[in-house]
Order: C-alpha cells, then structure tokens, then sequence
C-alpha cells in the first residue's frame, strides 16, 4: 500500500516548496528506529527498490510511517531521498563494524539478554497495570511525609501568594485595586477575570508555591528579594509601563523543611515506586516457589 500511496503523491501533488518541520520532524523520528532490512526479506512485486549497498537491500515499504498522508510530492521525494543517503551511510558503517566484532565480543549473548529484557519488562508492565493500587490517602502521604521529612530540607525559599503584574493602562485599573483589596469572594471571582483579560502574569492560587526568585523576575530588579520578603509582604507598585500586585500568605525559609503540600506530588511517586518495587519482588518469590513445588527449579550447592 505504502508504495501505492507514495507514487500519488509524487505523481498528483503540483505545489511546489520546501519539506514542512512536521514532516522534517516524522522523518528524524524514523530514521533513529528504522534499520532498514537485508536482501532477503519479503517485499511485493511492485515495492520500489531504493538502494543497495553490501548485502542490504532498501525498499519503499521499508518506510512505513515516514511519509505522512498529504504531504506534497516534492517533501515526499526529500524525504526518500534524504533517508536514503542517511541509511547508505549507516550501512556502510554497519558493513565495517561487522569486518570488525572483537573475538570476546558475544552478540548472541547481549541479543539475548536484551530480548529477556524487553519480554520482562513488557511483562511487569502489564502486572503493574492490573495489580498495583495507585491510591495514595492523605494519611499514607502525612505517615511518609513524617518519616522522611529531613530529606525535604529546601536550598531555596519558597512562598505561597497571590501576585498580578499587569499594563498601567488596563482597562478597569480603579476597579481591579478595589478588587484586590476587598476580601469579598465575588470581588475576587471579578479579580480573576480581570486578570485572564488584562494581566501580564497573575498567580492567584493559594495554594501553589513559588520560589521567590520566580516571582521577584517578574518585578523591577529589587522591588522583591529573599532579604526583603520579609519586609514586602503586601503592597502595590507601578512603574512606567506596569502595575505590580503582591500580597505574601506563606514564606518558608532556606533550609527549613519543605511542608508537605510543596513536595506532595514528588512523596506519591515514591511511595507508588515502592509499592511497585514490593510488588514485583512478591511476584518473583511467588513464581520462584512455582517452580520448585513444579520441580522446575534446582540449586546445585
């Protein structure tokens, strides 16, 4: 089919131009995976031969997936003819790394552990799928957050706060000031609004932490630092082009222990990876066992 579809492409495309960085980026892709293929595989009577050198052999099937539905017959042939160039090439090195395998080099044996490899890992993958419980409770999270919180000593200080940087001529500036000062949820519903229309940058999620050097990026050089943080903890701020909002909820220092909502996310992936890791070592025991009861099994001491 490949050579079928193809052949329109380079026979019924009339547009002219150079090869899309879609399809640039489809053909990079394949190029890493596709090996190409020896002089004896199997192709149809009517698959296109590209190119030989040594005893491997190129054809146009040899392609699937590289050539995209659409494309134009010029990026079709740029992308043949560009493939082809980069597989002689590989080839030829593959032609002369052969002419030159160490002695002590065993490639049956590395084929072989990588194909182990590949089949037991696709295996684990797919007990993982079924049998490992994802679930993470809140109180499985504080049980390991307390256990290991020493590891969690920040190098950097961190806050939660709201912050709106936005253009001094905004539309509604008056009431977007009125608005951050007010403590009403429905002035603070107007707030958002305003800033998804007008704001430059806006972080208005409590709950989310911040180093404070990502903050203090977006103000003038000073306005916020780790040494003054203490000192800003709420104002507002223009210069020529801008008005910056900052209001601090929560500052923790360098080297004081990260609060567990800040590392949550990284303390689920560990506790899953160890109930994976304990999974998968209860299945080699129990497939173990299997085999000695099957009388499978035999440790010669």
């Amino acid at each position: 089919m490949i050579a079928r579809r193809t052949n329109i492409y380079l026979q019924t495309s009339k547009t002219g131009g150079t090869i899309c960085s879609a399809c640039f980026l489809l053909f990079v892709v394949a190029v890493v995976l596709l090996p190409g293929c020896d002089k004896f595989g199997k192709h149809s009577d009517d698959d296109r031969h590209l190119g030989t050198i040594y005893n491997k052999e190129l054809y146009l099937s040899d392609m699937e997936g590289m050539l995209p539905e659409g494309i134009t017959s010029e990026d079709s042939t740029v992308i043949i003819n560009t493939y082809v160039r980069y597989w002689m090439r590989e080839m030829a090195l593959l032609h002369e790394a052969e002419q030159n395998i160490p002695n002590d080099l065993n490639i049956e044996k590395l084929v072989a552990d990588y194909r182990a490899s590949l089949i037991k890992n696709n295996y684990e993958n797919i007990v993982v799928s079924r049998l490992l419980d994802s679930t993470v409770t809140k109180d499985q999270l504080l049980e390991f957050y307390e256990k290991n919180r020493e590891q969690y000593q920040l190098e950097t200080p961190i806050l939660r706060c709201r912050f709106i940087k936005a253009p001094k001529k905004a539309p509604e500036s008056d009431k977007a000031q009125d608005w951050w000062n007010s403590n009403k949820a429905s002035d603070f519903a107007d707030l958002s609004r305003w800033c998804a229309k007008n704001a430059a940058v806006h972080h208005l999620q409590d709950s989310t932490w911040h180093n404070v050097e990502d903050i203090a990026a977006y103000m003038p050089q000073g306005t916020l630092t780790v040494d003054n943080v203490d000192d800003r903890k709420d104002f507002i701020q223009r210069d020529d082009d801008f008005v910056y909002y900052f209001k601090l909820l929560e500052l923790v220092r360098k080297k004081e222990i990260a609060p567990l909502s800040y590392i949550e996310s990284q303390a689920r992936k560990v506790i899953l990876h160890k109930r994976k890791t304990q999974l998968l070592e209860e299945l080699k025991d129990k497939l173990y066992e299997e085999a000695l009861r099957k009388k499978q099994a035999k440790l010669n001491e």
